[in-house]
Protein backbone atom coordinates (compact mmCIF):
# COMPACT_ATOMS: atom_id res chain seq x y z
CA UNK A 1 0.00 0.00 0.00
CA UNK A 2 1.47 3.35 -1.02
CA UNK A 3 1.47 6.07 1.61
CA UNK A 4 2.00 9.77 1.15
CA UNK A 5 2.14 11.01 -2.45
CA UNK A 6 4.60 13.84 -3.23
CA UNK A 7 4.40 15.84 -6.46
CA UNK A 8 7.47 17.64 -7.77
CA UNK A 9 8.74 18.94 -11.09
CA UNK A 10 12.05 17.09 -11.04
CA UNK A 11 13.22 13.99 -9.20
CA UNK A 12 17.00 13.62 -8.85
CA UNK A 13 18.39 10.24 -7.83
CA UNK A 14 21.82 10.71 -6.29
CA UNK A 15 22.84 13.56 -4.00
CA UNK A 16 26.53 13.65 -4.87
CA UNK A 17 28.80 16.18 -6.56
CA UNK A 18 26.70 16.18 -9.77
CA UNK A 19 23.20 15.48 -8.47
CA UNK A 20 23.11 18.24 -5.88
CA UNK A 21 24.52 21.02 -8.12
CA UNK A 22 21.85 20.19 -10.72
CA UNK A 23 19.11 20.16 -8.08
CA UNK A 24 20.32 23.48 -6.67
CA UNK A 25 20.52 25.07 -10.13
CA UNK A 26 16.96 24.26 -11.22
CA UNK A 27 15.39 24.68 -7.77
CA UNK A 28 16.93 28.12 -7.36
CA UNK A 29 15.34 28.98 -10.73
CA UNK A 30 11.89 28.08 -9.38
CA UNK A 31 11.24 24.38 -9.96
CA UNK A 32 10.14 21.98 -7.22
CA UNK A 33 12.88 19.38 -6.82
CA UNK A 34 13.29 16.25 -4.72
CA UNK A 35 16.66 14.55 -4.28
CA UNK A 36 16.91 10.92 -3.17
CA UNK A 37 20.26 10.11 -1.56
CA UNK A 38 21.12 6.67 -0.17
CA UNK A 39 23.69 7.87 2.39
CA UNK A 40 22.91 9.51 5.71
CA UNK A 41 24.24 13.12 5.55
CA UNK A 42 24.75 13.63 9.29
CA UNK A 43 28.50 13.04 8.91
CA UNK A 44 28.79 16.27 6.94
CA UNK A 45 28.69 18.58 9.94
CA UNK A 46 32.09 17.78 11.43
CA UNK A 47 33.46 15.50 8.75
CA UNK A 48 37.12 14.65 9.10
CA UNK A 49 39.41 14.88 6.09
CA UNK A 50 39.29 11.54 4.28
CA UNK A 51 41.96 12.24 1.68
CA UNK A 52 39.57 12.87 -1.22
CA UNK A 53 39.94 16.11 -3.18
CA UNK A 54 38.45 17.44 -6.42
CA UNK A 55 39.83 19.74 -9.08
CA UNK A 56 37.26 22.44 -9.82
CA UNK A 57 38.04 24.07 -13.17
CA UNK A 58 37.51 27.79 -13.70
CA UNK A 59 34.25 27.20 -15.61
CA UNK A 60 32.95 24.87 -12.89
CA UNK A 61 33.65 27.49 -10.25
CA UNK A 62 31.60 29.91 -12.35
CA UNK A 63 28.71 27.44 -12.02
CA UNK A 64 29.16 27.21 -8.25
CA UNK A 65 29.26 30.99 -7.98
CA UNK A 66 26.19 31.50 -10.14
CA UNK A 67 24.23 28.96 -8.08
CA UNK A 68 25.27 30.45 -4.71
CA UNK A 69 27.34 27.40 -3.74
CA UNK A 70 30.83 28.88 -3.81
CA UNK A 71 30.08 31.26 -0.92
CA UNK A 72 29.77 28.20 1.32
CA UNK A 73 33.07 26.57 0.33
CA UNK A 74 35.30 26.79 3.39
CA UNK A 75 38.71 26.44 1.76
CA UNK A 76 40.01 26.25 -1.80
CA UNK A 77 43.51 26.40 -3.23
CA UNK A 78 43.97 28.10 -6.62
CA UNK A 79 45.94 26.37 -9.36
CA UNK A 80 48.01 29.18 -10.82
CA UNK A 81 50.43 27.25 -13.02
CA UNK A 82 50.50 23.80 -14.62
CA UNK A 83 53.77 22.10 -15.52
CA UNK A 84 53.69 19.02 -17.79
CA UNK A 85 56.76 16.81 -18.22
CA UNK A 86 57.47 13.49 -19.93
CA UNK A 87 59.37 11.26 -17.51
CA UNK A 88 63.05 12.20 -17.15
CA UNK A 89 63.01 14.39 -20.27
CA UNK A 90 64.22 17.99 -20.01
CA UNK A 91 61.40 19.12 -22.30
CA UNK A 92 58.25 20.46 -20.67
CA UNK A 93 55.04 22.38 -21.21
CA UNK A 94 54.26 25.26 -18.85
CA UNK A 95 50.87 26.94 -18.43
CA UNK A 96 50.84 30.29 -16.64
CA UNK A 97 47.39 31.58 -15.65
CA UNK A 98 48.54 35.19 -16.20
CA UNK A 99 48.66 34.52 -19.93
CA UNK A 100 44.84 34.31 -19.84
CA UNK A 101 44.07 36.97 -17.23
CA UNK A 102 43.79 37.18 -13.47
CA UNK A 103 41.75 34.06 -12.77
CA UNK A 104 43.44 30.73 -11.88
CA UNK A 105 42.98 27.59 -13.97
CA UNK A 106 40.86 26.20 -11.19
CA UNK A 107 40.83 25.30 -7.51
CA UNK A 108 41.49 22.20 -5.45
CA UNK A 109 38.80 21.62 -2.83
CA UNK A 110 38.45 18.81 -0.31
CA UNK A 111 35.38 16.73 -1.09
CA UNK A 112 34.06 17.13 2.45
CA UNK A 113 34.04 20.92 1.98
CA UNK A 114 32.23 20.56 -1.34
CA UNK A 115 29.57 18.35 0.23
CA UNK A 116 29.15 20.74 3.15
CA UNK A 117 28.80 23.69 0.77
CA UNK A 118 26.22 21.88 -1.35
CA UNK A 119 24.06 20.94 1.63
CA UNK A 120 24.36 24.43 3.10
CA UNK A 121 23.18 26.02 -0.15
CA UNK A 122 20.42 23.44 -0.60
CA UNK A 123 19.05 24.33 2.85
CA UNK A 124 18.51 27.92 1.67
CA UNK A 125 16.19 26.95 -1.22
CA UNK A 126 12.55 26.38 -0.18
CA UNK A 127 11.66 24.46 -3.36
CA UNK A 128 14.43 21.88 -2.84
CA UNK A 129 13.98 18.82 -0.61
CA UNK A 130 16.62 16.18 0.10
CA UNK A 131 15.53 12.80 1.43
CA UNK A 132 18.53 11.03 2.96
CA UNK A 133 18.87 8.23 3.52
CA UNK A 134 16.23 7.17 1.03
CA UNK A 135 15.85 4.35 -1.48
CA UNK A 136 13.30 3.51 -4.11
CA UNK A 137 11.76 0.11 -4.74
CA UNK A 138 10.36 0.88 -8.19
CA UNK A 139 10.41 3.66 -10.77
CA UNK A 140 7.75 3.81 -13.47
CA UNK A 141 8.09 6.11 -16.47
CA UNK A 142 5.44 6.76 -19.08
CA UNK A 143 4.31 9.52 -21.39
CA UNK A 144 2.44 11.30 -18.61
CA UNK A 145 5.29 11.39 -16.06
CA UNK A 146 7.45 9.51 -13.59
CA UNK A 147 6.39 7.75 -10.41
CA UNK A 148 8.95 6.55 -7.87
CA UNK A 149 7.83 4.21 -5.10
CA UNK A 150 10.08 4.55 -2.07
CA UNK A 151 11.04 1.83 0.37
CA UNK A 152 9.47 4.00 3.10
CA UNK A 153 6.05 3.52 1.47
CA UNK A 154 5.87 7.02 0.01
CA UNK A 155 5.47 7.72 -3.69
CA UNK A 156 6.79 10.62 -5.75
CA UNK A 157 5.53 11.84 -9.11
CA UNK A 158 7.59 14.10 -11.36
CA UNK A 159 7.77 15.33 -14.92
CA UNK A 160 11.46 14.46 -15.22
CA UNK A 161 13.86 12.09 -13.47
CA UNK A 162 17.60 12.77 -13.50
CA UNK A 163 19.97 9.87 -12.87
CA UNK A 164 23.05 11.00 -10.96
CA UNK A 165 23.49 7.59 -9.39
CA UNK A 166 27.03 6.80 -10.44
CA UNK A 167 29.08 4.68 -12.81
CA UNK A 168 26.98 1.56 -12.30
CA UNK A 169 23.72 3.53 -12.49
CA UNK A 170 20.78 1.21 -11.73
CA UNK A 171 18.43 3.68 -13.42
CA UNK A 172 20.47 3.62 -16.62
CA UNK A 173 20.39 -0.17 -16.60
CA UNK A 174 16.67 -0.24 -15.86
CA UNK A 175 16.09 2.00 -18.87
CA UNK A 176 17.97 -0.48 -21.06
CA UNK A 177 20.66 2.05 -21.95
CA UNK A 178 23.85 0.18 -22.70
CA UNK A 179 27.29 1.45 -21.76
CA UNK A 180 30.39 0.84 -23.87
CA UNK A 181 33.98 1.10 -22.70
CA UNK A 182 37.07 -0.70 -21.52
CA UNK A 183 39.51 -1.12 -18.66
CA UNK A 184 42.99 0.38 -18.83
CA UNK A 185 44.50 -2.28 -16.56
CA UNK A 186 45.63 0.66 -14.47
CA UNK A 187 44.83 1.75 -10.94
CA UNK A 188 44.80 5.26 -9.53
CA UNK A 189 46.47 5.63 -6.14
CA UNK A 190 45.24 8.77 -4.40
CA UNK A 191 46.53 10.31 -1.18
CA UNK A 192 47.44 13.66 0.35
CA UNK A 193 51.05 14.68 0.94
CA UNK A 194 52.25 17.25 3.48
CA UNK A 195 55.54 18.83 2.40
CA UNK A 196 58.19 21.10 3.84
CA UNK A 197 58.23 23.77 1.13
CA UNK A 198 55.32 25.73 -0.42
CA UNK A 199 53.95 24.64 -3.81
CA UNK A 200 53.14 28.22 -4.91
CA UNK A 201 49.94 27.02 -6.58
CA UNK A 202 51.78 24.94 -9.19
CA UNK A 203 50.20 21.70 -10.41
CA UNK A 204 52.55 19.07 -11.81
CA UNK A 205 51.58 16.42 -14.37
CA UNK A 206 54.41 13.96 -14.92
CA UNK A 207 53.99 11.28 -17.55
CA UNK A 208 55.80 8.19 -16.32
CA UNK A 209 55.92 4.83 -18.09
CA UNK A 210 53.07 3.20 -16.06
CA UNK A 211 50.87 6.32 -16.32
CA UNK A 212 50.53 9.94 -15.18
CA UNK A 213 51.77 11.07 -11.78
CA UNK A 214 49.91 14.26 -10.83
CA UNK A 215 50.79 16.56 -7.92
CA UNK A 216 47.98 19.04 -7.30
CA UNK A 217 48.22 22.00 -4.87
CA UNK A 218 46.05 22.04 -1.74
CA UNK A 219 45.66 24.53 1.07
CA UNK A 220 48.68 24.82 3.35
CA UNK A 221 51.85 22.96 2.50
CA UNK A 222 49.87 20.02 1.13
CA UNK A 223 49.32 18.45 -2.27
CA UNK A 224 46.96 15.82 -3.62
CA UNK A 225 48.74 12.96 -5.34
CA UNK A 226 47.07 11.01 -8.17
CA UNK A 227 49.50 8.20 -9.02
CA UNK A 228 48.76 5.80 -11.87
CA UNK A 229 50.27 2.31 -11.95
CA UNK A 230 49.54 -0.96 -13.69
CA UNK A 231 46.89 -2.80 -11.68
CA UNK A 232 48.97 -5.62 -10.20
CA UNK A 233 51.84 -3.30 -9.30
CA UNK A 234 49.41 -0.80 -7.78
CA UNK A 235 47.89 -3.48 -5.54
CA UNK A 236 51.36 -4.31 -4.23
CA UNK A 237 52.11 -0.63 -3.58
CA UNK A 238 48.78 -0.07 -1.83
CA UNK A 239 49.52 -2.97 0.54
CA UNK A 240 52.99 -1.69 1.51
CA UNK A 241 53.64 -0.60 5.11
CA UNK A 242 53.99 3.15 5.54
CA UNK A 243 57.85 3.35 5.30
CA UNK A 244 57.96 1.30 2.09
CA UNK A 245 55.03 3.19 0.56
CA UNK A 246 56.78 6.47 1.41
CA UNK A 247 59.97 5.28 -0.27
CA UNK A 248 58.19 4.27 -3.49
CA UNK A 249 56.25 7.51 -3.55
CA UNK A 250 59.36 9.65 -2.94
CA UNK A 251 61.20 8.02 -5.85
CA UNK A 252 58.59 9.46 -8.19
CA UNK A 253 57.73 12.64 -6.31
CA UNK A 254 61.29 13.96 -5.96
CA UNK A 255 62.60 16.41 -3.37
CA UNK A 256 61.61 19.77 -4.87
CA UNK A 257 59.08 20.31 -2.04
CA UNK A 258 61.42 19.11 0.72
CA UNK A 259 60.50 16.44 3.26
CA UNK A 260 57.28 14.58 2.50
CA UNK A 261 54.67 12.88 4.66
CA UNK A 262 51.48 11.04 3.73
CA UNK A 263 48.51 12.42 5.68
CA UNK A 264 45.14 10.71 5.75
CA UNK A 265 44.24 7.41 4.10
CA UNK A 266 45.29 6.07 0.71
CA UNK A 267 42.68 5.32 -1.91
CA UNK A 268 42.96 2.98 -4.88
CA UNK A 269 40.46 2.60 -7.69
CA UNK A 270 40.53 0.89 -11.10
CA UNK A 271 40.74 3.13 -14.15
CA UNK A 272 38.46 2.59 -17.09
CA UNK A 273 36.44 4.41 -19.70
CA UNK A 274 32.71 4.13 -20.20
CA UNK A 275 30.16 5.97 -22.29
CA UNK A 276 26.38 5.53 -22.26
CA UNK A 277 24.95 4.89 -25.71
CA UNK A 278 22.54 7.74 -25.10
CA UNK A 279 22.05 10.31 -22.36
CA UNK A 280 18.25 10.47 -22.46
CA UNK A 281 15.24 8.22 -22.52
CA UNK A 282 11.53 8.63 -21.82
CA UNK A 283 11.40 11.39 -19.17
CA UNK A 284 14.94 10.47 -18.12
CA UNK A 285 18.30 12.27 -18.35
CA UNK A 286 21.70 10.93 -17.31
CA UNK A 287 24.40 13.17 -15.86
CA UNK A 288 27.91 12.68 -14.52
CA UNK A 289 29.23 9.17 -14.00
CA UNK A 290 25.87 7.69 -14.95
CA UNK A 291 26.54 9.00 -18.47
CA UNK A 292 30.31 8.70 -18.82
CA UNK A 293 33.60 7.95 -17.10
CA UNK A 294 37.10 8.87 -18.19
CA UNK A 295 40.77 8.46 -17.38
CA UNK A 296 41.92 11.02 -14.78
CA UNK A 297 44.87 12.04 -16.97
CA UNK A 298 43.51 15.56 -17.45
CA UNK A 299 41.74 15.90 -14.09
CA UNK A 300 38.45 16.69 -15.82
CA UNK A 301 36.16 13.90 -14.56
CA UNK A 302 34.02 15.97 -12.19
CA UNK A 303 34.16 18.97 -14.51
CA UNK A 304 32.79 16.92 -17.38
CA UNK A 305 29.83 16.00 -15.18
CA UNK A 306 29.32 19.63 -14.20
CA UNK A 307 29.10 20.51 -17.91
CA UNK A 308 26.19 18.04 -18.04
CA UNK A 309 24.66 19.80 -15.04
CA UNK A 310 24.90 23.23 -16.63
CA UNK A 311 23.56 22.14 -20.04
CA UNK A 312 20.64 20.12 -18.67
CA UNK A 313 19.68 22.87 -16.22
CA UNK A 314 19.67 25.41 -19.06
CA UNK A 315 17.45 23.43 -21.43
CA UNK A 316 15.07 22.46 -18.62
CA UNK A 317 14.66 25.99 -17.27
CA UNK A 318 14.33 27.51 -20.75
CA UNK A 319 11.60 24.96 -21.53
CA UNK A 320 9.80 25.71 -18.25
CA UNK A 321 9.77 29.42 -19.01
CA UNK A 322 8.29 28.76 -22.43
CA UNK A 323 5.58 26.59 -20.91
CA UNK A 324 6.96 23.43 -22.50
CA UNK A 325 7.04 19.96 -20.96
CA UNK A 326 10.40 19.84 -19.15
CA UNK A 327 10.52 16.06 -19.45
CA UNK A 328 9.41 15.96 -23.05
CA UNK A 329 11.36 14.38 -25.86
CA UNK A 330 12.32 17.64 -27.56
CA UNK A 331 13.91 19.06 -24.41
CA UNK A 332 15.84 15.89 -23.62
CA UNK A 333 16.99 15.51 -27.22
CA UNK A 334 18.39 19.06 -27.05
CA UNK A 335 20.35 18.07 -23.95
CA UNK A 336 21.67 14.86 -25.47
CA UNK A 337 22.70 16.59 -28.71
CA UNK A 338 24.54 19.26 -26.74
CA UNK A 339 26.41 17.02 -24.35
CA UNK A 340 27.08 13.65 -25.91
CA UNK A 341 29.41 14.78 -28.71
CA UNK A 342 31.39 16.99 -26.34
CA UNK A 343 31.81 14.05 -23.96
CA UNK A 344 32.83 11.65 -26.74
CA UNK A 345 35.51 14.08 -27.92
CA UNK A 346 36.97 14.62 -24.45
CA UNK A 347 36.93 10.90 -23.65
CA UNK A 348 38.73 10.22 -26.94
CA UNK A 349 41.35 12.87 -26.17
CA UNK A 350 42.09 11.54 -22.69
CA UNK A 351 42.16 7.97 -23.96
CA UNK A 352 44.60 8.93 -26.69
CA UNK A 353 46.85 10.85 -24.31
CA UNK A 354 47.02 7.93 -21.92
CA UNK A 355 47.96 5.53 -24.72
CA UNK A 356 50.49 7.98 -26.18
CA UNK A 357 52.32 8.73 -22.93
CA UNK A 358 52.45 5.12 -21.72
CA UNK A 359 54.12 4.04 -24.97
CA UNK A 360 57.87 3.88 -24.37
CA UNK A 361 58.94 3.15 -27.96
CA UNK A 362 61.92 5.45 -28.59
CA UNK A 363 60.66 7.27 -31.75
CA UNK A 364 57.31 7.96 -30.08
CA UNK A 365 58.99 9.18 -26.92
CA UNK A 366 61.18 11.55 -28.94
CA UNK A 367 58.14 12.82 -30.85
CA UNK A 368 56.33 13.48 -27.55
CA UNK A 369 59.22 15.50 -26.20
CA UNK A 370 59.56 17.52 -29.39
CA UNK A 371 55.81 18.10 -29.34
CA UNK A 372 55.83 19.39 -25.77
CA UNK A 373 58.69 21.76 -26.55
CA UNK A 374 57.01 22.97 -29.75
CA UNK A 375 53.64 23.67 -28.10
CA UNK A 376 55.43 25.55 -25.33
CA UNK A 377 56.72 27.97 -27.99
CA UNK A 378 53.44 28.39 -29.89
CA UNK A 379 51.33 30.97 -27.99
CA UNK A 380 48.06 30.44 -29.88
CA UNK A 381 48.10 26.64 -29.64
CA UNK A 382 49.22 26.73 -26.02
CA UNK A 383 46.47 29.23 -25.29
CA UNK A 384 43.89 26.78 -26.66
CA UNK A 385 45.25 24.02 -24.42
CA UNK A 386 45.12 26.36 -21.43
CA UNK A 387 41.48 27.19 -22.19
CA UNK A 388 40.78 23.44 -22.19
CA UNK A 389 42.35 23.23 -18.74
CA UNK A 390 40.02 26.02 -17.57
CA UNK A 391 37.01 24.31 -19.12
CA UNK A 392 36.21 27.34 -21.26
CA UNK A 393 36.07 25.86 -24.76
CA UNK A 394 33.13 24.77 -26.88
CA UNK A 395 29.51 25.82 -26.56
CA UNK A 396 29.33 26.86 -22.92
CA UNK A 397 26.05 26.92 -20.97
CA UNK A 398 25.22 30.15 -19.16
CA UNK A 399 26.14 28.77 -15.73
CA UNK A 400 29.66 27.88 -16.88
CA UNK A 401 30.04 31.48 -18.03
CA UNK A 402 29.02 32.63 -14.56
CA UNK A 403 25.60 33.84 -15.70
CA UNK A 404 22.32 33.11 -13.96
CA UNK A 405 19.79 30.76 -15.53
Amino acid sequence: MTGKLNKVDVLVVGGGLNGLPFAIAVASAGLDVLVLEREEPTHLVDAEFDGRVSAIAHASRNLFRACGIWDHVKAAEPMLDIRITDGPSNFFLHYDHRQLGDEPFGHMVENRHLRQALYARAAEIPTLTIKAPAEYSEIVRDCSGVTAHLVSGEAVTARLIVAADGRNSPIRKQAGIKSVGWSYDQMGIVCTIAHEKPHHGVAQERFLKPGPFAILPMTGNRSSLVWTEQTERAKVIMALPEPEFHREMTKRFGDYLGDLKVVGPRWGYPLNLHQAERYADLRLALIGDAAHGMHPIAGQGLNLGLRDVAALAEVVIDAARLGQDIGGGTVLEDYQRWRRLDSVVLLAITDGLNRLFTNNVVPIRIARDVGLAAVNRMPKLKGLFMEHARGTVGKMPRLLRGEAL
